[in-house]
């Protein structure tokens, strides 16, 4: 149980109204939405935002990211994500979520910079593009300059748990300048030593399951992905139970 005196903020990771609504019975206190998650997650539609604002009553930070792959854009991806944010307030988002490089793998400042602008009064979360930075210290201390509220991290690995110290490290620096969110690889096994070892106040889930199709007639032969492809007659949805786990460990 984490033993501070504030409770953990858990954010979940979604990508349906299906899941926003599980998230929200299992406890959750903000949601990020994104989809395509099979990349990492990628900008949702204006639908997708439109009702998930009206399903839910708790914040709502919606991914900005055009593509999946790296985190250097062009000028018409960067075009594109303007675009979105404008749009995401007009929706009702409580706060984005972006991360811009540069080609050497520092913060893309300036972009980062327009970016905020122009999402107030929204809050601007920095992903874990953060965690492909050539100093995860020195974007922290760009991110902390230029106002961003909050940054979401491994600490620069593959998940929490190879990175915790590190994690810990950003928490230390952070002070009450930025809040650091672990994310990536959190599990209702390690949530707790996550949270000791850190000591955040706020952590990222996904807490999803499978969920069968509904559909009766199955033609096998048509896939609708490439190669590598998640199956066609299951999608992935939060597990509320899982999400209520968390909320339990995490005080």
């Amino acid at each position: 149980m984490n033993g501070g005196t504030r409770a953990t903020v858990i954010e979940v990771l979604v990508e349906s109204v299906e899941s926003a609504r599980a998230a929200v019975a299992g406890g959750a206190d903000r949601l990020e939405l994104c989809q395509n998650l099979f990349e990492g997650g990628t900008t949702p539609s204006a639908g997708l935002v439109a009702a998930v604002r009206d399903a839910v009553r708790v914040p709502i930070n919606v991914m900005v990211r055009p593509r999946g792959g790296d985190f250097c854009y062009s000028d018409d991806e960067f075009d594109v994500m303007q675009r979105d944010v404008a749009g995401f307030k007009r929706l009702g988002a409580d706060g984005v979520v972006l991360g811009i490089l540069n080609p050497d793998g520092t913060v893309d400042a300036g972009r980062t910079a327009r970016l905020v602008e122009s999402a107030r009064p929204m809050t601007v979360t920095f992903h874990r593009a953060i965690d492909v930075t050539r100093d995860v210290f020195e974007a922290l201390e760009t991110l902390v300059g230029m106002g961003v509220e909050r940054v979401l991290t491994s600490g620069g690995e593959a998940t929490v748990l190879e990175g915790v110290e590190v994690v810990a490290e950003m928490v230390r620096r952070s002070g009450d300048r930025i809040v650091v969110m672990p994310g990536g690889g959190i599990r209702e096994r390690n949530v707790e030593r996550v949270l000791r070892i850190t000591g955040a106040r706020e952590i990222h889930v996904s807490g999803s399951q499978s969920v069968p199709s509904r559909m009766e007639h199955r033609n096998t032969r048509v896939p609708m992905g490439r190669e590598l492809r998640a199956p066609e007659f299951s999608h992935n949805a939060v597990d509320p139970a899982r999400i209520a786990e968390y909320r339990r460990l995490a005080g």
